[in-house]
């Protein structure tokens, strides 16, 4: 193939998008397919690029202290899109960084649109890309189509894995009672665009959470499909009541935990659970409920949730809702660069290939962007270092951190957000100024900084450049 020839792109997720923007920047034409409106999905409502069908958070964005908040920073640094849009549509939202779900879509398309590079072409892709198309980033993610993912399961021999991916609901701001909830952040944390007080918090006694896990055990679920009955929830997504029969106090424990939190219309008194609900548009007219994905039906969801304190009269903009996700075994399936082995013109990028969270599905498809632009610039790009948040993302994708004793991929491998685990240790252990040992939280605290600090410094040196400490 030549540098003319286009480099094709299938799906226009977060993945595909940041693929495919990553490809036209290098200098090479690049055809996105993306198949809606031809074709909907189970959880997409627009034909917008880039459609945020969850959360509309990135999560954190402490590049100093936390793992996704540094890939955030690795990703602005090699340009990304995603960041770029999520940074121009932020809306408060404590430490983390949260965007306007539609002005981010509208923005990725029209910057793609835009791009005199770039070709979207509206079609569902129904099975293996055709031969003369050359290089491929298949990022058609958990939704994968039927005929799609057949065809990636007849060339491989092995089957994907699949497991549920739950929808929080969402609730007009209007319809909150404030004379019973409040504004706060946990800790009064403020993030970017935040000023520490971005949450509406509903307070719950003990008598009220009680009867709330109660509801929740035993309201009506959506059935199950035969074909969905074996598949497992990933347990970063677990829905609400699932967590509810894991034991009455796990979600005091989880998302509806009362610590950091006073309520000003009453401060002498401790809420035993909060419900919290975090700004889901950037006019600030619609907030999601905070870790409320659920698989109750639309009516036991009304029913339930409006016994929540200051959501009694709540008018619900969209009801939660669970859907089926599927990714590759792609430590075994997957190269290096993330193609497939079986047919090395095929890459794969986002959460088909196991990866968690929008962040990570947009860094995996932003590295394999760039693995096919310099692939077919016939460039030599050297492997990312383990130690930043893209490397140790990729590396546990690809089993780069299996030992050379390893037979292999792991037997059981597992949808995973970035996280510190994933990083290789520090070679000692972080110490106070004056040289004592750390113990506890200071301990912890000092670890992070250590490795996010290895990181920039590992990341400079692979682009080539002598320090990120100023980057952002």
């Amino acid at each position: 193939m030549s540098g003319s020839d286009p480099i094709h792109v299938v799906g226009g997720g977060l993945a595909g998008s940041e693929a495919a923007w990553q490809i036209a920047q290098s200098g090479l034409p690049v055809v996105l397919h993306e198949m809606r409106p031809v074709r909907a999905t189970e959880a997409h409502q627009t034909d917008g690029l880039a459609e945020l069908v969850c959360s509309n958070s990135f999560r954190s964005d402490d590049a100093d202290l936390n793992a996704v908040g540094l890939l955030h920073q690795e990703m602005r640094r090699l340009g990304s899109l995603v960041m770029r849009a999520g940074d121009a549509h932020q809306v408060p939202a404590g430490g983390a960084l949260a965007v306007d779900r539609e002005g981010f879509s509208r923005a990725v398309t029209a910057a793609l649109e835009a791009h005199p590079l770039v070709r979207i072409v509206r079609e569902e892709v129904e099975g293996l890309p055709p031969e003369e198309w050359g290089s491929v980033v298949v990022a058609t993610g958990p939704l994968t189509a039927p005929g799609l993912a057949e065809a990636i399961r007849g060339l491989t021999g092995a089957e994907s894995l699949a497991f549920f991916d739950a929808i929080a609901p969402i609730v007009h701001r209007d319809s909150i009672d404030m004379g019973t909830a409040w504004f706060q952040s946990r800790y009064d944390k403020a993030g970017p665009g935040g000023t520490g007080a971005d949450y509406i918090n509903c307070p719950l006694d003990r008598e009220q959470y009680v009867a709330f896990i109660a509801a929740l055990v035993a309201g009506e679920k959506t059935s199950f499909k035969q074909w969905e009955a074996s598949t497992p929830y990933f347990d970063g997504c677990l829905p609400i009541e699932v967590m509810a029969e894991r034991g009455p106090e796990t979600l005091r424990h989880g998302p509806m935990k009362p610590f950091g939190l006073t309520n000003p219309h009453n401060p002498t008194v401790k809420a035993y659970a909060i419900v919290q609900l975090r700004q889901d548009n950037a006019l600030g007219t619609l907030y999601n409920m905070v870790g409320f994905q659920t698989k109750l039906t639309y009516g036991e969801q009304v029913r339930i949730f409006r016994t929540i304190p200051g959501l009694e009269k709540a008018e619900f903009a969209r009801l939660g809702g669970l859907h089926r996700n599927t990714y590759l075994d792609s430590p075994r399936l997957l190269d290096a660069t993330l193609r497939l082995r079986a047919a090395p013109r095929l890459r794969f990028a986002g959460q088909i290939t196991g990866c968690e969270g929008y962040v990570e599905s947009a860094a995996v498809g932003l590295m394999a962007g760039r693995f096919a632009a310099a692939e077919r610039l016939g460039h030599t790009l050297a492997p990312l270092p383990p130690t930043t948040a893209l490397g140790a993302l990729i590396g546990h994708i690809t089993g780069g951190h299996l030992s050379a004793e390893d037979e292999g991929a792991p037997r059981s491998f597992q949808p995973m957000n970035v996280n510190f685990g994933l990083f290789p240790p520090l070679e000692r252990a972080p110490k106070a100024p004056d040289g004592r040992r750390l113990r506890g939280p200071e301990k912890a605290q000092a670890k992070k900084r250590a490795l996010t600090d290895r990181a920039r410094g590992d990341l400079a040196a692979w682009l080539g450049e002598p320090s990120l400490a100023a980057a952002e």
